[in-house]
């Protein structure tokens, strides 16, 4: 009698951070020690070769469920692959004067193949609207205080509208404050805990 194993559970990371080990990836460790027993899978999206959406809409005119054929041939293809494989995500980006950086703009902006948007209708429907939403946590931070740069600035709304995009429910925001206070900021432990407890969601059950 053979006994079938049951697969690893699997958490895909998109790090939006331009600096190695700086706020935004300290937290993704802390995430990510959180999480033993799965297979984390982690893009630095400013190592990752993707191209410019160009907005010509070729993937969003493609009916149906699945997302969309880009008519660049790159790296986002397999990343895309990499979105429909994982069980739960971490989306990470710092906020770079009121937004988050240029390169997780870039990964949002090629997202839109995973909207249907023919001509003639005046707004996109989402191909994951209705299935059964996977989890996200989502990690920001700014050189304002946290809570002022939570509900301020266009990074936490950004990386909510990506989550709703890919089909994911966020189960938390991990929000890091005056991370311009030295070169190497330093989580405070009260980060360090919410960032624990959060990622802990992200596990089934």
């Amino acid at each position: 009698m053979t006994t079938k194993t049951k697969e690893r559970r699997r958490i895909l990371v998109i790090n939006g951070s331009y600096r190695e080990d700086g706020m935004t990836e300290q937290v993704i460790e802390v995430a990510l020690r959180q999480l033993q027993g799965v297979d984390a899978d982690v893009v630095k999206l400013r190592e990752y070769p993707i191209e410019f959406c160009l907005n010509c809409r070729e993937c969003m005119l493609q009916p149906g469920a699945v997302p969309g054929r880009c008519v660049h041939d790159d790296a986002m293809a397999s990343l895309v692959q990499r979105i429909e494989a994982a069980d739960a995500y971490i989306l990470a980006a710092p906020t770079n004067l009121g937004s988050v950086t240029a390169v997780f703009k870039r990964f949002m902006e090629r997202l839109a193949v995973y909207a249907f948007w023919p001509w003639g209708k005046p707004y996109p429907s989402y191909r994951k609207t209705g299935q059964v939403q996977k989890k996200a946590l989502l990690i920001s931070s700014s050189a304002a205080p946290a809570f002022i740069g939570s509900w301020l600035f266009g990074s936490s709304r950004q990386l909510r509208m990506t989550a709703k995009i890919i089909g994911a429910r966020p189960v938390g925001l991990v929000f890091s404050g005056m991370a311009s206070e030295q070169p190497r900021p330093a989580l405070t432990g009260r980060s360090r805990a919410r960032t624990e407890k959060l990622a802990r969601k992200l596990l089934p059950g």
